[in-house]
């Protein structure tokens, strides 16, 4: 099988998930079917990632799609989020259905907006244009509305609205700086070429700066409202809290991950553009005030949901610095982390879903005595925990330490400023964790067994990353280091 047809086949298994579980009515076969297209799709990602380790970055159906060892790696980690988060998602929805919160319509109407959801992910991780790039964000944004409104009440309805009308206003934004991008590169290039990230890139040099210094502020500031930066960050924890958990979980996973890949392609063009390191000390500024505003907004929230997702802008706004800081070791960090972080925090959210619905409830003070009455959902939040605020050795301690470490070299200024945001995260996430995990209990049974195996699988790889890296992705870091930094 050749390339374009593994690509057509990455892309074309959710879109026909999404078309077929329309209009698959029956509870269990749509959740069975939901997991199934999403083993399928990772499996093509796989063999997707074994070619282009073998022959290197390639184009498929002429040049629409570009794959390389960058956006390889984030599509095969998208769709194996995407397949555990469908396992744990089976029973989990189960539940919900069992108690009234879902009915049979709603559960049609989720099942096939997560493939597509999938579907416009790995659609903005391969496609070579500018352009597409910009439909499958907004594509993804759309799909993730109706998954965010799927429970039909108050909350959720204003967190999909308040969503919609943020990243709506952010994409309009993006899309302004694409037409820009368009017309700094019109140019040099002709017709469509200068909508191809690989032909923009070869002529960046040459593309006029002033264009290109206004197109990527919008670019950034656009895309930058998808990755949850700090002031543009208003929509996340309200989407997350209010939104099934599975949801949650692909949010802080993988949406986030694919919006700052938007950044990272656009950052690219405008460094061999305006030489002067412009879009390095945004992405430092904008993710330095992330990671203090997000630590410092954590000892206020009393909803479990909501204090995770605080947690993850202030892991997107460590990768956003990491990347700003530039440099091939700031980068092999910045993209470990992206890796570490869609492991750990998706299974955070797996464990805090099972735990919100043996507590019937969200709120942080009403969960006690997890390790009483399940042992497994309570070392899995505590296990998570550790791990996502960088106890050693798992990965998230080995990049943090990383980003620390260059941050010491090349800004000693922020250095402070970062050790004091981990600090402030560590102790506010700790003391709620102990208080939900010990104690007595005011858990109560769940209608099905929970889907817990995926939990641990995410945190054994998190710990694998701590301890070894192994040889195909260390090399995949370091290419796509050498693209994003050379």
């Amino acid at each position: 099988m050749n390339d374009a047809r593994i690509v057509l086949v990455v892309l074309g298994i959710p879109l026909v998930a999404g078309a077929t579980l329309a209009w698959t009515w029956p509870g269990h076969v749509a959740r069975s079917l939901n997991v199934g297209f999403s083993l399928m799709t990772f499996v093509a990602t796989v063999l997707l990632a074994l070619r282009t380790v073998e022959r290197g970055p390639s184009f498929a159906l002429g040049r629409m799609f570009f794959v390389d060892p960058f956006n390889v790696y984030l599509v095969a980690l998208t769709a194996f989020v995407g397949w555990t988060t469908s396992m744990f998602s089976r029973p989990y929805m189960q539940i919900e259905e069992a108690r009234g919160r879902m009915t049979a319509r709603r559960m049609r109407l989720y099942h096939s907006m997560y493939q597509f959801f999938m579907f416009a992910m790995l659609l903005a991780l391969l496609t070579n244009n500018v352009g597409v790039l910009w439909v499958a964000m907004e594509t993804a944004t759309l799909a993730t509305v109706l998954l965010v409104s799927v429970y039909r009440t108050a909350a959720s309805l204003e967190a999909a609205w308040k969503y919609f009308i943020l990243c709506g206003v952010g994409i309009a934004q993006a899309l302004f700086g694409t037409i820009l991008l368009y017309l700094a590169a019109s140019r040099h290039l002709a017709g469509g070429d200068a909508l191809l990230w690989t032909d923009l890139a070869a002529v960046r040099t040459q593309l006029d700066p002033a264009i290109v210094s206004i197109a990527f502020v919008f670019l950034f500031v656009g895309y930058g409202t998808k990755v949850g930066l700090v002031p543009m960050h208003n929509w996340l924890p309200d989407a997350h809290a209010e939104g099934p958990t599975p949801i949650s979980a692909v949010l802080s996973g993988l949406l986030l991950n694919v919006a700052l890949y938007a950044v990272l392609r656009c950052k690219v063009l405008a460094d061999g553009a305006l030489g002067n390191g412009l879009p390095g000390r945004l992405l430092v500024g904008f993710g330095l005030v992330s990671v203090l505003v997000a630590s410092f907004s954590l000892f206020r929230q009393k909803d479990v949901k909501r204090l995770f997702s605080y947690s993850s802008i202030e892991h997107m706004g460590l990768m956003t610095f990491a990347f700003g800081l530039g440099g091939p070791v700031a980068t092999f960090a910045g993209l470990l982390h992206m890796t570490v972080h869609s492991l750990v925090k998706s299974a955070i959210f797996f464990a805090v879903g099972h735990a919100a619905q043996k507590a019937g409830t969200q709120v942080i003070d009403d969960i006690r005595g997890l390790l009483q009455v399940s042992p497994t959902v309570g070392w899995g939040m505590t296990l998570g925990a550790l791990a996502i605020l960088g106890l050693p050795p798992f990965g998230v301690f080995a990049s943090e330490f990383l980003i620390l470490t260059t941050a010491i070299n090349v800004l000693p200024w922020t250095a402070p400023l970062l050790l004091l945001g981990l600090a402030v995260a560590f102790a506010a996430i700790f003391l709620r964790v102990q208080t939900m995990v010990f104690g007595e209990t005011t858990a109560r049974p769940l209608e099905h067994r929970p889907a817990l195996l995926p939990v641990f699988v995410h945190l054994g790889l998190g710990l694998m990353l701590g301890l070894y890296v192994p040889p195909y992705l260390a090399m995949w870091y370091r290419q796509a280091a050498t693209m994003l930094t050379g």
